[in-house]
């Protein structure tokens, strides 16, 4: 029993490997149970809305993503609100900042955005999960200076930055969730970070159709199946079995994700 906090499956990315239904029922076969959809667009968020309808095991949740907050237009606030009404919308995301790119929306208005997109989810009673790329610092100040607005939660997807970084985080109550990446030999800040994060605390991605964990690693594209690899792993670095992480990363997401059944 599995569950993928953070994927992605609104693109064209599957049509090569059967299609998003032939996705699912290869995940279900592999134990993955439930499935977080995120949004990283208007668009992108009301298909997974309807892929959520869909699929009984499919969750979603909706927001702009930094790198691609050039596609918003006046009254996207309004239309994302309506989606996080939804019965299966159980996050608010994924949003944030990245700084990664020269060509990526200024810095200024990223940072307007994610304020504003906080101040929406504790509206709408909301977690928020949020993606930080070449950003902690200024994610860090962020969130403690607005943290009156995280009364519901919130997750650090994909986490990647230094295990004492993870600890600062943890101030703010956050949960943290690992991919592929944790499967990576040489990836020794998210192993230290895993370790150090309470197992409460801890949540299982695939960041589909990216970062295929080992030994699928360089495979196109990755899919919520394989968060199984990500379990196993997460088990080794904590020092569990399996079966225990599994009721974790269950109990942990059920946790967060309120909606979540």
């Amino acid at each position: 029993m599995y569950i993928d906090v953070h994927c992605h499956l609104t693109g064209d990315e599957y049509g090569e490997v059967g299609g998003v239904t032939a996705v699912l029922e290869r995940a279900t076969a592999d134990g993955v149970t439930r499935i977080v959809c995120s949004g990283f667009d208007l668009s992108s968020s009301i298909q997974a809305c309807a892929l959520a309808e869909r699929f009984p095991q499919v969750y979603f949740s909706a927001g702009f993503h930094p790198s691609e907050l050039n596609k918003y237009q006046d009254g996207d606030w309004e239309k994302l609100s309506a989606l996080f009404m939804h019965e299966k919308c159980v996050a608010v995301g994924e949003i944030g900042l990245d700084y990664h790119f020269d060509d990526n929306p200024p810095k200024e208005f990223q940072r307007a955005c994610f304020i504003k997109q906080l101040e929406l989810a504790n509206t709408a009673k909301l977690p928020v999960v949020i993606h930080s790329r070449d950003s902690a610092q200024e994610t860090y100040e962020i969130l403690t200076e607005h943290k009156a607005l995280l009364n519901h939660g919130g997750l650090l997807h994909c986490y990647s930055y230094s295990p004492e970084m993870s600890e600062r985080f943890l101030e703010l109550d956050l949960y943290f969730s690992f991919g592929g990446t944790s499967t990576f030999k040489n990836a020794k800040k998210v192993f230290e970070s895993v370790q150090r994060v309470p197992a409460t605390r801890i949540l299982s991605e695939t960041d589909c159709p990216y970062l295929t964990p080992t030994p699928y690693r360089g495979e196109f594209p990755n899919e919520p199946r394989r968060v199984a690899l990500v379990a196993k792993r997460l088990a080794e670095l904590k020092g569990v079995s399996e079966t225990d992480m599994q009721e974790i990363l269950f109990a942990n997401a059920k946790r967060l994700f309120t909606k979540l059944k």
